[in-house]
């Protein structure tokens, strides 16, 4: 009897759950580069629908990367999803490739921009939703707008910078490292004609090791300022003060690129989507602490733009 007691309280705790989320979850393969989860309110007929592009790095659908937990687009896909909104979020294709152990070394960013624009196209054919947004958040921002030229009916970027990359990581050397930004400035002169190099410092070789410059590259053909103005529909631009990684002058470059988009500075936001009331110590530290709430503001102003 206590055995079928506890079966009871299990079952019905999940059952409790499923009803408090208001939204039902399906696992969904797009095609043999893309898994994702699709949410789906349970109290709207024909809801919008949000895609969610991530990071740079192995970012999977949820935000996460080996080591680093913080949950930020699950967390984000969910408050959306009871707020009427429905979401697909997707592991980037060179997660499954870890996860399979079949890394494609030659893989290109225009490669993640496909993947992108097929999951736009999927839900397109399905009929299922009113309109269609791209969220694309850091690298995922870039992304997003070369995608969202393909159908969908609005674009919000979300610590998303402004300049080309090269330029992005030659101002970051600058800043921590300044006596390597010469070699940075002729490693990027060398990639910008096509070509690779073996001559960079051992102290860049996590920037400039030889496997990911066909990337490079690649990413490097991309000027995300002058890719915003080709968008013909609504745009919203959001950016955390408290990020550590993109400044606030990108969102604002972004924006005078598109006047007619929204800006939203987020005046305690991280890059990782939630409140910061400290330091730069508990700022690092979010980026492993996945029970932090996601930004309400952040929420709120993606709930106003898609309504």
């Amino acid at each position: 009897m206590k055995a079928k007691l506890s079966i009871l309280i299990l079952l019905y705790g999940f059952i409790s759950l499923a009803q408090n989320n208001g939204f039902t979850t399906n696992e969904i393969s797009i095609n043999q580069y893309v898994d994702g989860t699709l949410l789906t309110p349970t109290n709207v007929t024909q809801p919008n629908l949000a895609i969610i592009i991530g990071g740079s790095g192995p970012t999977d659908r949820d935000g996460n990367q080996n080591f680093l937990k913080n949950n930020s687009l699950k967390k984000l896909a969910e408050s959306l999803s009871n707020k009427s909104i429905a979401t697909f979020r997707y592991d980037k294709r060179v997660v499954k490739q870890i996860r399979i152990g079949q890394i494609d070394k030659n893989i290109r960013f225009d490669d993640f921009v496909e993947d992108a624009i097929s999951v736009l196209d999927y839900f397109i054919k399905s009929n299922r939703f009113n309109h269609i947004y791209i969220i694309g958040h850091s690298q995922g921002s870039l992304v997003g707008m070369l995608a969202a030229k393909n159908g969908a009916d609005g674009f919000i970027s979300i610590a998303g910078v402004a300049q080309p990359i090269d330029n992005i990581v030659i101002e970051q050397i600058e800043k921590t490292y300044p006596i390597f930004s010469k070699d940075a400035k002729r490693v990027f002169n060398t990639l910008r004609k096509g070509k690779k190099t073996n001559n960079y410092p051992a102290e860049l070789a996590s920037i400039f090791n030889k496997d990911v410059q066909g990337f490079i590259i690649n990413w490097m053909e991309y000027n995300p300022e002058d890719e915003i103005k080709k968008l013909k529909i609504p745009v919203l631009i959001l950016q955390g003060k408290k990020d550590l990684q993109v400044e606030i002058k990108e969102a604002t470059q972004l924006n005078k690129a598109v006047p007619q988009s929204k800006l939203a500075i987020i005046e305690l936001m991280n890059h990782v989507l939630v409140s910061i009331e400290g330091d730069n110590v508990e700022n690092s530290k979010s980026y492993n602490e996945p029970s932090r709430k996601i930004s309400d503001v952040l929420i709120n102003e993606i709930l106003d733009f898609m309504k």
